[in-house]
């Protein structure tokens, strides 16, 4: 756990200084601000495997291969040249199907 050493420490006098009720009240203060989640409306956003998404479109802007990229002929990916493994049959392979 970090230490932030910019803090103030409390002294010993601060310590006793807290009553029980002061503590008491601080500790209601914090269980009070927490949030009340409704399970529907959580479950609501949530995406289950198998869903009909054949009204969904997805708005994808699609780059044309550029000159300095290729297809791999094993996984049928683009990638830039740097990723050229080597060719066979004059067919390019990338690093990662190589």
């Amino acid at each position: 756990m970090a230490t932030d050493y910019d803090t103030p420490r409390k002294t010993d006098d601060d310590v006793d200084s807290d009553s029980l009720e002061e503590l008491k009240a601080r500790r209601n203060d914090k269980s009070a601000s927490s949030v009340d989640v409704d399970e529907f409306e959580a479950a609501e956003g949530m995406e289950l495997p198998g869903a009909d998404l054949s009204n969904e479109e997805l708005a994808v802007r699609v780059l044309p291969k550029q000159q300095d990229e290729f297809t791999c002929m094993s996984c049928f990916l683009v990638h830039h040249r740097s990723q050229l493994a080597r060719e066979k049959n004059g067919q390019p392979i990338c690093r990662d199907c190589d």
